[in-house]
């Protein structure tokens, strides 16, 4: 058996599972130190089916802990980023573009210093050994403990940001690297930006993952712990502590994992309704399409890994307001305070929650307490949400054709009979819980994004050394080696770069190693076809 948990903004779920058999779904407000509702939400799961902890062979967690500290600029470690690039690149310094508050958070130290490849591998300038050290002089002397490394064009050409490492853990044995070419995709400043904000969570998902050990020993479990990530796979506690990063936007990619699960599409839009924000995310093959090109996070421009959504300010929580007979709903919600201040759960506050239960559509709470509100507040009210959410399909749609759409998540009553123009809505059984069920019934995944120069004869050796690559990386995140199975293999042409320059991306899916879940990545692969099916156009470096 596994258990699948989903920690959110609002509320914390979870879903006990034997197989694809759902035993037993809970749902609690999540808690300010997250692993108090955890607790809650296993209790409340005992409750649904008396299990015994020795019986659990995983335990999958979702959590927005990290892109919360982020977007709130708390808990961030100080880190110090060293790109190697020199004389280049200077004109644009790290950090460039990045929010001031968040800045401050993590103390803004920074190091350009010379090293780096042009575009066809020769080198920008030599890395000065002595220069690093006292680039690592420096470091220690502010006590920083985690550190970024860049280097431009250091996809295809790692070497600078090894060396570099090399000589700063040599100087410094405690500091935590972050290596940008493990982390980003070709675009220097995207790429960097996004292993500072890997660098930047390393104390903090020490403390996550700790907690999270912690939970589960108090519970009683004793199964392995992983974490989801926002491709819709999952990564082992360790593999985690390296990489926070892989867990932004893991929810929304929960949630469409579990609708594909849920209603047996795997091809559709999913719009999950929560108790802030609506997302709408498409499903291909079974999995989250990844966004294109660049993302913004938390007011940082990031190239990693991320699924393509589309969000609404809206929410089973969010606030509704009436002036000048106007209606207003969200983007403020009440969030987790909703079973406090909700008029259904005896508050004073109108809620998009309280509508739902006014028009009939949703049995929460107390309906007969929202029963007064004024039938056209109620009406506007709803009509303004499912505009909101129509608003965010359409972002994502490609065609006029219509599209499956798969209603999740607690909040998705609000729409059941209002997307009717994107397509045929479903509103699957367990739908308040499908996020929870995507962490506890997906596999453990791994993923090449490198250049590759490509010469006469050499193509079949290339995607061989990219699919061990993808191979060894899934099994590092967790899988069991011999279930790991290559999903997909896409290559694409640089003509602006020499040697036959060739983006090869390759994504490798495998089997959790406990108890029951030795299935090959047969299946996945044959659901993954189509998965993370960006643009497959080349980005420049810089």
């Amino acid at each position: 058996m596994r258990i699948g948990i989903d920690v959110g903004g609002t509320n914390t779920d979870a879903v006990l599972m034997s197989g694809n058999e759902i035993r037993a779904t809970a749902k609690t407000v999540t808690t300010g130190d997250v692993t108090s509702g955890i607790l809650v939400a296993l209790d409340r799961l005992q409750a649904g089916n008396r299990f015994s902890p020795q019986a659990i062979d995983a335990v999958i967690v979702g959590t927005t802990h990290f892109t919360n500290a982020l977007a709130e600029g708390r808990d961030l470690a100080p880190i110090a980023v060293v790109r190697l690039g020199l004389p280049a690149t200077a004109a644009l310094p790290p950090l460039v573009g990045w929010p001031g508050r968040l800045v401050r958070a993590i103390g803004g130290r920074r190091f350009v210093c010379r090293g780096g490849n042009e575009f066809d591998g020769r080198p920008i300038a030599a890395i000065e050994e002595d220069e690093l050290r006292r680039v690592a002089a420096d470091i220690g002397r502010a006590g920083v403990r985690s550190v970024a490394i860049s280097s431009v064009f250091s996809l295809p050409y790692d070497e600078c940001e090894r060396r570099a490492a090399e000589i700063l853990t040599r100087e410094i044995p405690s500091i935590q690297v972050s290596l940008s070419h493990e982390i980003g995709r070709l675009g220097l400043l995207g790429r960097e930006n996004a292993t500072v904000i890997n660098a930047c969570l390393r104390d903090l998902v020490d403390r996550v993952a700790d907690a999270l050990v912690s939970a589960m020993h108090r519970a009683g479990l004793s199964a392995p712990l992983f974490l989801t990530q926002n491709d819709g796979t999952v990564m082992d506690l360790e593999y985690a502590r390296r990489f926070p990063v892989a867990t932004f936007a893991s929810g929304p990619a929960n949630s469409m994992r579990g609708a594909a699960f849920l209603s047996g599409h795997d091809d559709c839009l999913v719009v999950d309704v929560g108790g802030t924000t609506t997302d709408v995310g498409v499903l291909a093959g079974g999995f989250p399409r990844a966004a294109p090109g660049e993302v913004m996070v938390a007011g940082v421009r990031t190239n990693f890994r991320m699924p393509q959504l589309a969000s609404a300010p809206v929410g089973g929580g969010s606030l509704v307001r009436q002036e000048d007979g106007r209606v207003t709903v969200g983007p403020l919600s009440v969030g987790q305070e909703i079973t406090r201040r909700a008029l259904v759960f005896g508050g004073d506050t109108i809620t998009a929650s309280d509508l739902a239960a006014a028009a009939g559509l949703a049995d929460i709470g107390d309906s007969r307490l929202a029963a007064s509100l004024d039938a056209g507040l109620v009406g506007q009210g709803l009509d303004t949400f499912a505009n909101r959410a129509l608003r965010a399909t359409r972002r994502l749609r490609t065609s006029p054709d219509p599209v499956p759409v798969v209603l999740v998540g607690g909040g998705s009553p609000l729409l059941t009979d209002r997307l009717a123009e994107v397509g045929p809505v479903y509103r699957p059984e367990h739908y308040e819980v499908a996020n929870a069920i995507g962490a506890a019934t997906t596999w453990v995944g791994g993923e090449v994004d490198r250049v590759f120069p490509v010469g006469p004869g050499e193509r079949d050796q290339v995607l061989e050394l990219a699919r061990s690559e993808a191979h060894a990386r899934a099994v590092a995140a967790g899988a069991k080696p011999d279930t790991v199975e290559i999903a997909e293999v896409h290559e694409s042409p640089l003509s602006y770069l020499p040697g036959n320059a060739t983006r090869v991306r390759v994504r490798a899916l495998g089997g959790l190693p406990v108890t029951g879940s030795d299935v090959t990545g047969s299946e996945a692969c044959e659901r993954s076809a189509e998965a993370m099916d960006g643009s497959d156009a080349g980005y420049g470096d810089g």
